[in-house]
């Protein structure tokens, strides 16, 4: 099977080292992290090293990948980082050790089932301070139902509070939106006449906290997936130096199954494509192009892909071929002939769950 393509490649032991390098700049600043696998659809292989790194939580926002894990064997602390359905409460309570929550009718749903299973379950309260995802928008609110947790439901543990910035409203995780968090969590304490566990400070977006060293007293934990899987968006998008990581955990290779000289323009009347879009082509005259058996049911946007070889690039690609340009390959490409792509997160998504793909573990 190893040598069945297209192939997901995963090398355990660069990310294992992310994980390390991450866990330990967070440790120094107070800071523990959730490692989320949901990028790699909560792979086992990928969980263990998540586990063997010493994340205090296995984070994903899909229940499924929790269960698979713990049928599969997976004996850690898991956090579902998606606000719950209310059809998986039954399953919150047998699989889940800590879960973000914001809506107090599912949280008493999750108090019965774990009252039934004689549990005590752990949840972070969230609050939006401003990205418009999940969370309590008015904070009087939030702190009733912090206290109604706290007061009245025996089997839920109030275990800290957290929110989200970043993944919908594009809000920056600054040092002042972290510290509304910080102060929000010194209310909720004083309203439940203890201190709270957990203040968690956001996702992989919130690591630029770390490092320019100016997170807030009070946030100390992180919940982070891409910034350790790719560790790419801090660097290409906010210029930051992740140098010190690998950026070569994941890469795809797929197989050529044509190549031919064709024009660069489709040629006949346009319409639109398989995907109902009508595409700009330009006319680059006629060009070498190559085919290879991978498209978009197997990694998503082709803007997600990247030709690591000189001297191809992409063209286009439908649901199961990918067009390139090999017009100034180095290398004479035939059918047969492997072609290696860097991934983003986003593609990564795809690979992992595509059972057309083929993972291999190096």
């Amino acid at each position: 099977m190893d040598n069945r393509y297209p192939s997901l490649e995963i090398n355990l032991k660069h990310l294992r080292s992310n994980i390390e390098v991450v866990r330990k700049k967070c440790e120094e600043q107070g800071i523990c992290i959730a490692g989320v696998v949901k990028g790699a659809t909560g792979l086992k292989e990928v969980a263990e090293c998540f586990r063997d790194a010493g994340v205090q939580y296995i984070a994903t926002s899909r229940m499924d990948q929790i269960v698979s894990l713990r049928k599969g064997g997976m004996n850690y602390p898991m956090m579902l980082i998606r606000v719950p359905m209310m059809s998986e409460c039954s399953d919150i309570a047998e699989y889940v050790d800590c879960s973000l929550q914001s809506e107090l009718t599912v949280i008493r749903a999750v108090n019965m089932e774990a009252k039934r299973r004689s549990r005590v379950h752990d949840i972070i309260l969230m609050a939006d301070l401003g990205d418009l995802r999940e969370g309590f928008w008015d904070k009087e609110a939030f702190l009733d139902c912090a206290e109604y947790i706290e007061k009245e439901l025996e089997n839920i543990h109030l275990l800290g509070i957290g929110t989200n910035v970043g993944c919908y409203g594009s809000v920056l995780a600054t040092n002042e939106k972290l510290s509304e968090l910080v102060d929000l969590s010194k209310k909720v304490e004083e309203r439940i006449g203890r201190k709270l566990e957990i203040v968690s400070g956001g996702a992989t977006s919130s690591l630029m906290r770390i490092w320019d060293h100016d997170i807030p007293d009070g946030i100390n934990q992180l919940r982070v997936g891409e910034g350790v899987l790719f560790a790419r968006d801090l660097a290409v998008y906010y210029g930051y130096d992740m140098s010190m990581l690998h950026h070569d955990v994941f890469k795809l290779k797929a197989e050529v199954i044509e190549v031919k000289v064709k024009p660069t323009h489709p040629v006949g009347e346009l319409a639109i494509d398989a995907f109902c879009r009508t595409p700009h082509y330009e006319d680059r005259g006629m060009r070498k192009r190559a085919l290879v058996a991978i498209g978009r049911v197997d990694f998503g946007d082709l803007s997600d892909i990247f030709p690591k070889e000189k001297g191809i690039t992409l063209v286009g690609c439908s649901s199961d071929h990918t067009i390139l340009d090999v017009e100034d390959c180095e290398r004479e490409l035939v059918p047969g002939d492997i072609v290696e792509f860097d991934i983003d997160y986003g593609s990564l998504i795809y690979l992992s769950s595509t059972r057309t793909v083929n993972i291999r573990y190096i």
